[in-house]
């Protein structure tokens, strides 16, 4: 199995294949190729022909130094100072993973032939994929305009054998792997370094990996939220189809029928309940999490736009004979996007610890904070505490990155998008989630622990006895730090198993 990148994009399912534990080989298009070959001679004729005519980032600076015409034999140092001088990254490093699917990425937007560059150039990124050869980038420097810069020049570092990178696990100076790997640094040709580092390939990799985590958390809150729903003993009324079907919105139908589904075989649901209604936690569990998922839906069609685009400027026409250049590197519908998804994710923890709260709130049978005998025990006091406070965390994390912006290059570029800080705070966000997950998933087994013998639906049943033998039920305190990891750990698992199965449907 591998993942063919050409002028028809891969499913955005299908770059899951990227980042998993066990990475899907690249394959280049014959089309692919034959375009960067065009684009590429195009480019080259065009310079021999008209060496008096400025084109942007080809034979020009950059930036504000747009005007300074480069001379001929200073066009290669001119590639090459660009890289150079835009690695400037800071903060934290961003995860292997994520890197590796930039690259799939970057190789993705220069598959189109709209960008000069060298077919060595790009074949030495699928190399870099292949060989495990990852450079190292940093979460902070990009401004979400002119592309993302400041990542893009640390991925491209290596292809001239300087930066970092990691090599099969190993950390080490670029020119070591390279030497490692037995590869020559690359010459770069008029274009390149400027191809390479234009584009919103940082913002993308993040943008597409969150979906798809968010997507499969979900589903995974779903489960999720029917466990509590038995645990807390609720009503199945609030998922009856007829209440959907007057309110038609897709996530909410489509959340009432999978916990329907979830519970039908349920023995806890049928049985006689005595309350009038349940809290909203419960009862507007469609409504919550269906608007989640239709946020979700809106920005995959975004990035899916996104990942069959050119990204870069200025950008090559040789059909039409045109040179243009434009703005296609602003990454506004991705900041716009990536601040929604924080928005989705973010409301799926709030009423996640809202029901968790509830299990613990000493009423339909169950004991206080459901703890085994409640004073000389404080149960699942805490970790309550600890969904709150990572719960409120995301909401502080959900102020907009894209409605800010802030001039650069002495005003050359005057209004950019943030969308790589909204990428990030959006990845915390999702580590966020999928631990406060995790904590209602200790409190909803340990309800249904109380409740026993009855049992939950047959599938829920199964999967809680996966969980169980990572998470036991609570029998007396303990230390419940390796619990709240071992069921964030759990998530991450069973979301990577959807997400391989997900993308190998695909193919």
């Amino acid at each position: 199995m591998s993942l063919s990148l050409g002028l028809t994009p891969a499913r955005l399912d299908r770059w899951a294949h990227t980042f998993l534990p066990a990475p899907a080989p690249l394959t280049l298009a014959p089309e692919a190729r034959e375009a960067i070959t065009r684009s590429f001679r195009y480019l080259s004729d065009r310079l021999a022909g008209a060496r008096d005519t400025a084109l942007y980032g080809i034979n020009t600076g950059f930036g504000y130094l747009c005007d300074k015409v480069i001379r001929a034999e200073d066009l290669k140092t001119l590639q090459l100072n660009l890289i150079r001088s835009h690695a400037c990254g800071a903060g934290a490093e961003v995860p292997r993973e994520l890197v590796r699917l930039m690259l799939a990425l970057k190789v993705q937007s220069l598959a189109y032939g709209h960008s000069g560059v060298h077919p060595d150039t790009v074949e030495r990124l699928i190399a870099c994929y292949h060989a495990d050869l990852i450079p190292v980038v940093y979460e902070q420097g990009s401004l979400g305009a002119s592309g993302d810069l400041a990542p893009l020049a640390h991925l491209s570092l290596p292809l001239i054998g300087e930066g970092e990178v990691w090599l099969r696990g190993e950390r080490m100076p670029a020119g070591r792997a390279l030497q490692a790997l037995g590869w020559a640094p690359l010459e770069l040709h008029p274009k390149e370094g400027l191809a390479l580092l234009n584009g919103t390939q940082f913002m993308l990799a993040y943008g597409v990996y969150l979906l798809l985590h968010g997507k499969a958390l979900w589903h995974l809150a779903n489960r999720i939220a029917a466990l509590s729903l038995d645990g807390f003993a609720c009503k199945s009324e609030p998922f009856h189809p007829l209440l959907h079907e007057i309110r038609p919105h897709q996530g909410q139908v489509k959340t009432a029928a999978s916990v329907r589904e979830l519970l039908l075989d349920s023995e806890i649901t049928h049985q006689p309940r005595t309350q009038v209604q349940d809290p909203y936690s419960f009862r507007c569990i469609p409504q919550v999490h269906g608007a989640s998922y239709d946020l979700m839906t809106w920005v995959q069609q975004v990035l899916e736009t996104e990942t069959a685009s050119v990204s870069d400027n200025p950008n090559i026409f040789p059909d039409e004979d045109l040179i243009l250049s434009g703005g296609n590197f602003h990454g506004q519908p991705l900041a716009l996007a990536l601040d929604s998804l924080a928005l989705a994710l973010a409301e799926l923890g709030s009423i996640s610890g809202r029901r968790t709260y509830q299990l613990l709130s000493g009423v339909r049978g169950l004991p206080l904070f459901l703890a085994p005998d409640p004073g000389l025990h404080s149960g699942l006091m805490i970790p309550q505490y600890t969904a709150a406070g990572i719960v409120s965390q995301n909401k502080q994390l959900c102020t907009p990155a894209s409605v800010d912006t802030i001039p650069s290059s002495n005003n050359q570029e005057d209004h950019v998008s943030m969308g790589a800080n909204a990428a990030t705070k959006c990845y915390r966000i999702l580590q966020n989630l999928r631990q406060i997950l995790g904590i209602e998933l200790i409190a909803a087994s340990q309800a249904l622990y109380l409740r026993e013998p009855l049992r939950t639906g047959r599938n829920l049943q199964t999967w809680v006895h996966a969980f169980r033998e990572m998470v036991p039920p609570l029998t007396a305190d303990r230390i419940l730090h390796p619990d709240m990891v071992r069921a964030r750990d759990f998530l991450q698992q069973e979301a990577e198993e959807m997400l391989r199965i997900n993308a190998e449907s695909s193919d």
